[in-house]
């Protein structure tokens, strides 16, 4: 580990935000953010860090919000810097890194998560997308589904079947495939607030060079593991201000459409409110004492904790806003635009119908809440785990549909 000091770490932040004051843009300046080490500073030296601990970053980025640079790194790439970054990390060669990390953390390259399918979704080592190889080249063909803006990721990364004739956890392998590869159709599927952030992916005999492999042949299913770890922190780990995101839009939602004072409902509308108040803040506090323990390399399956409440919570938290508004709650002003965002979640307007509609999906995506607590049942509890009949069982033996 570095020993850099707090103070000079504040002072690096200083020190960027004077020398690119101005009309500097998003991409420039979360590029010469990475070259200074500032953009994930527990990364080592030359790859966007200063080899310190992951909990240094919070004072970067207070500093840098203070400057008035605040970006929400799932707003600019929330799948490539969430989930990607640490992966290749891991797992890539020197000349991936060289090649990816940068323009993926200033958001001039936008990736997506090619590992669910049809009939795998859950049991992602179930996956049926074949990659065969061609002398330098591996042959794709399959189908993926909610992928996460597929239709503006540069990137994906691409789990597929190397060896069927291993059981499925072993006969998988990891690449990042280039989206505007020939053979790579991407289709919308429209969610119910009308847009499609979730995409079908199809590919049709996709060459993708040796060189673009992530994990040795017919092992994929570890990075699979750091990359589905990370997202799970990303998704449930962060630590926002307090009073902040959702529960700062529920209070506001209550001061602007409580019920009368004095009258039942509004004492019982308050408990309410209060009750989530308090749940939101635990979490926080909860998250915050996780990343100041936190150690650079793999999460451990503690990010499920994070994942399933704020999931859970968040929906909670959006259900009572739309009860706090009364009738007005019913009305869903914003319309179903069917549109394709270029970014994931809730931006633009804030309606709060919108907002409730998108929660739905907090308790699928990244994991669905009943596989959450399967993996605190199974890996933090000491609980035993699920029957599993066909783990052992090579993948081209196990019956499907």
């Amino acid at each position: 580990m570095s020993d850099i000091s707090t103070d000079h770490l504040r002072g690096m932040a200083r020190d960027l935000l004077a020398d690119l004051s101005g009309e500097t843009s998003t991409a420039a300046f979360r590029g010469e953010q990475f070259d200074r080490g500032l953009a994930c500073v527990h990364f080592p030296t030359g790859r966007g860090g200063l080899g310190l601990k992951p909990d240094a970053q919070a004072v970067v980025d207070e500093e840098l919000a203070n400057g008035g640079r605040q970006y929400h790194n799932l707003a600019v790439n929330p799948i490539g810097i969430g989930m990607g970054m640490p992966t290749v990390l891991a797992h890539g060669t020197d000349e991936m890194k060289d090649r990816l990390l940068r323009p993926c953390f200033t958001g001039e390259e936008i990736w997506c998560q090619l590992f669910s399918e049809p009939g795998a979704g859950s049991d992602v080592a179930g996956l049926a997308t074949r990659a065969v190889l061609d002398g330098e080249e591996w042959i794709v063909n399959g189908q993926k589904v909610w992928t996460t803006l597929a239709h503006v990721a540069r990137w994906g990364m691409l789990l597929a079947r190397t060896d069927p004739s291993q059981p499925k956890h072993k006969g998988m392998t990891y690449f990042m495939l280039d989206m505007e590869a020939s053979g790579v159709e991407v289709r919308p599927l429209y969610q119910i607030t009308g847009e499609a952030e979730f995409n079908e992916v199809f590919m049709t005999d996709v060459r993708i060079p040796d060189s673009m492999r992530i994990s040795a042949r017919g092992e994929g299913w570890g990075g699979a593991i750091t990359t589905l770890m990370n997202e799970r922190v990303a998704l449930g780990g962060g630590v926002p201000a307090r009073g902040s995101g959702n529960i700062g839009f529920l209070m506001n939602e209550w001061m602007n459409h409580a019920p009368e004072a004095g009258t039942a409902d509004h004492h019982v509308a308050r408990d309410r409110v209060a009750r989530l108040w308090i749940r939101a803040e635990l979490l926080r506090l909860t998250n915050l004492r996780a990343r100041e323990s936190a150690s650079a390399g793999v999460p451990g399956p503690e990010g499920s904790v994070g994942k399933l409440l704020s999931a859970e919570l968040n929906k909670e938290i959006l259900e009572c806003a739309v009860d706090v508004q009364g009738s007005r709650g019913m009305v869903h002003a914003h319309g179903y635009p069917m549109l394709r965002p270029e970014q994931a979640g809730v931006s633009g307007s804030f309606e709060t119908s919108r907002m409730f509609l998108r929660t739905r999906a907090n308790s699928i995506e990244g994991g669905t809440s009943e596989i959450m607590r399967n993996i605190l049942g199974e890996r933090v509890l000491g609980l035993p785990k699920e029957p599993q009949v066909d783990r052992d069982v090579p993948w081209s033996d196990i019956p499907r549909n």
